[in-house]
């Protein structure tokens, strides 16, 4: 006896009763409401774009932007050698920071424990860009030239002060694991626009200014509690671009399908018993990781290319796994309708050598970052492509250790950091929120990770009360049990 017959066996006569009268008369009914219902289902069910996932949620809004590029730079850039420019730190270079700045503030135990806090002032030099003459530092000369296409948040503050808790915050909106990731989340609000693909792909770029740095749990790019279909697919820039995709050595594409096929009926068979929807997600991936062993190999393939492409994106956007080489594939990836996709890029934890190590950072990110932009731009999609580049927190004013004028290190500072956005319904060429003279405290319109995330979802035409999830019988969303709109960011 095979699967299937013994699978139609193991039923009792109690469920075989339930099952023939209420099933039959529900077929029945719909037959004779709707006589066409069987041959519509029939032609989706041979249409790929049928598959294609519409999400739970009704925008509340007219949404700015259809999709998500997330450049989270993991480690915590420093704001003062990058965005927030301080020219009175020159003058107080190597005196201690005043108490009553830090104001009892909760330290790291990386510099709680140092005798003196000396204040360094930035090593790189800064100038004004654009229109409304916004400071930038040398750093990046690429993202400064497109500077009137971005919104830079300079009131960023979160409550976390090491990195696990930090990242778990900005990417789910809690400091403890087990919630859904922001990109989960916008999966299961509005699905994808292509059957094809997955709708939230994960990046991953290492960088060589800090080889072997802190490394990036999966579950930072997790469902959580929702159903695990809409949690992160993570492309690999070595071997096959997702594990487990290609067929078997012997297996060719008529064997897969016959028994992809055979499974489907095991499962749906299984989910009409116990109603479980970790079934129907294994059902629905089984079938697109059928569909991606198209849609991948062509996604993966840069020949389509122009060299132009590549100029402009750096020297490293041919080498796979680099920053320049990801940035280039998310444009890719939203370019064939990928509702969400997260590059992550590490090393930017600096408690030494930060000017370095910073010009590595920047050199690797700085033009393919100012590249993503102009080239959504020229293809019509930035307007519809929400662009975020931030990480976790920022860096202290005082230096961390021994320090110079030519080589310091800064601890990481949670009460201001800086973020920039771009396209999606966002302002572009202004700054929004100021911190005080030592770059330490922030003193006008103060941004919460919560606030970036409520105005995230906005631009997506979400509300980001309406958008939740019932879990342990509590209602949980994104934003917790706080956050407002950042209205001013918005076009």
């Amino acid at each position: 006896m095979d699967e299937l017959r013994q699978h139609a066996h193991n039923i009792s006569r109690r469920q075989l009763l339930q099952r023939t009268s209420l099933g039959l008369g529900a077929v029945a009914l719909s037959s004779l409401l709707n006589p066409e219902l069987f041959a519509a289902a029939a032609n989706a069910a041979a249409s790929t774009q049928a598959a294609v996932d519409h999400g739970h949620y009704i925008p509340s809004f007219a949404p700015k932007a259809k999709r998500v590029i997330y450049l989270f730079q993991s480690g915590g850039p420093s704001q003062l050698d990058l965005f927030d420019y301080k020219p009175k730190l020159t003058a107080l270079a190597g005196k201690d920071l005043p108490a009553s700045v830090r104001n009892g503030q909760r330290l790291t135990g990386m510099t709680s424990g140092q005798a003196t806090f000396p204040m360094i002032p930035s090593k790189f030099s800064f100038k004004q860009y654009g229109g409304n003459g916004m400071w930038m530092s040398e750093l990046m000369p690429h993202t400064s030239a497109m500077i009137d296409d971005l919104c830079i948040v300079r009131s960023m503050h979160t409550e976390a002060i090491n990195h696990d808790p930090a990242i778990t915050l900005m990417q789910t909106g809690a400091q403890l694991p087990g919630r859904p990731s922001m990109g989960a989340w916008i999966d299961y609000g509005l699905g994808s626009e292509n059957a094809n693909l997955p709708a939230f792909v994960v990046l991953i770029s290492k960088g060589k200014a800090r080889p072997g740095a802190q490394g990036l749990l999966t579950r930072l790019w997790s469902s959580g509690f929702l159903p695990t279909r809409y949690q992160g697919v993570q492309l690999r820039s070595k071997g096959d671009p997702i594990l487990y995709l290609s067929n078997p050595d012997g297996i060719d594409a008529t064997t897969r399908r016959d028994m992809l096929d055979g499974i489907d009926k095991l499962n749906a068979m299984q989910q009409a018993t116990v109603g479980d929807p970790e079934i129907d997600t294994r059902i629905s991936q089984y079938e697109l990781a059928y569909r991606m062993q198209t849609s991948v190999p062509e996604l993966m393939d840069f020949k389509s290319e122009p060299q132009t492409t590549f100029d402009l994106y750096g020297p490293d956007a041919k080498t796979p796994g680099t920053f320049a080489a990801n940035a280039l594939l998310a444009r890719r990836l939203v370019e064939r309708g990928v509702r969400f996709v997260q590059l992550y890029h590490r090393d930017w934890d600096q408690h030494d050598n930060l000017p370095g190590q910073l010009a590595i950072n920047c050199k690797e990110t700085d033009q393919p970052s100012a590249a993503l932009i102009k080239d959504l731009k020229q293809r019509g999609l930035l307007d519809e492509t929400l662009v975020i580049w931030g990480g976790e927190f920022g860096r202290t004013v005082y230096a961390q250790g021994a320090h110079g004028v030519d080589n310091y290190g800064r601890d990481h500072h949670g009460r201001c950091f800086t973020v920039w956005m771009a396209g999606g319904g966002i302002k572009g060429g202004v700054v929004h929120g100021e911190t005080d003279e030592f770059g330490y405290n922030i003193i006008k319109d103060p941004v919460h990770v919560h606030d970036l995330n409520a105005t995230i979802l906005r631009c997506l035409g979400i509300d980001h009360e309406q958008l939740t999830f019932k879990f342990q019988g509590r209602r949980y969303r994104l934003t917790d049990v706080s956050g407002s709109v950042v209205k001013p960011l918005l076009t």
